[in-house]
């Protein structure tokens, strides 16, 4: 897709109404799967993995940032509806501080820079601030204080409240970003790990499992083994 598409579908987006955005939301769930190689997700948890705030009129992009910074509990916000995070367990920390404590060493001296948890990923196109588990920003221009508007690398660490978000949801919407090449969705409950690459126009499914395999980053020029991934969680255990 070239950039001058790109950026016309933005601007059609921009001009739909609420209910034409939603409409268009709830068909690319349906269709998410639609070119990704290989994408099988038969997934029976709700859609809606937060709890929304009851009465609260439409926001604003700048109200939500402005209320976000003063806020004790996270927020994610999907064009123009906020919603509340919920906890996360243990395991689920483990996983995420493994995983960016590993790269915050290996980037260490080179542009990239992971960022963990608190750092928002602006999608432009499906008008939304997601919190990752984990992010990988490359570009030096990307540089607002509370988000990035282009990652390279997106980490979703799986439980049973997030899973359908985290694979139908997030995962369309982390596609829209052009700068996005790898989104992981990473198990709490076994040793793997679902990877989409970018690949040209489309996208590549890799399943990463067992204790032995490593994640490999090219992108990044980094190999993070899965022991170190699952390091001191309940399944290594095992």
């Amino acid at each position: 897709m070239s950039m001058m598409m790109l950026q016309d579908i933005k601007q059609a987006i921009e001009q739909l109404q609420t209910a034409d955005r939603e409409a268009l939301r709830q068909w690319l769930y349906t269709s998410a799967d639609a070119g990704v190689e290989g994408a099988v997700y038969d997934v029976a948890e709700p859609a809606v993995a937060y709890v929304t705030d009851p009465g609260r009129p439409y926001v604003s992009i700048e109200e939500y940032l402005e209320d976000e910074r003063r806020s004790q509990v996270r927020h994610e916000y999907v064009d123009g509806h906020v919603y509340a995070m919920a906890g996360a367990s243990d395991d689920h920390n483990r996983i995420a501080g493994n995983i960016f404590s590993f790269l915050h060493s290996a980037l260490r001296g080179k542009p990239c820079e992971p960022f963990i948890n608190d750092m928002k990923a602006k999608i432009q196109l499906a008008n939304a601030f997601y919190y990752p588990d984990v992010l990988v920003a490359c570009d030096p221009t990307d540089q607002a204080k509370y988000y990035r508007e282009r990652p390279v690398v997106v980490v979703e660490v799986l439980s049973p409240d997030t899973r359908r978000t985290d694979e139908h949801e997030k995962a369309m919407a982390y596609r829209l970003v052009s700068s996005v090449k790898v989104y992981l969705l990473v198990e709490q409950e076994r040793l793997r790990i679902t990877v989409l690459h970018r690949a040209d126009n489309n996208w590549r499914r890799e399943v990463i499992e067992g204790g032995t395999a490593a994640l490999k980053l090219e992108c990044l020029g980094v190999e993070i083994p899965m022991e170190r991934i699952y390091e001191r969680t309940s399944v290594q255990r095992e």
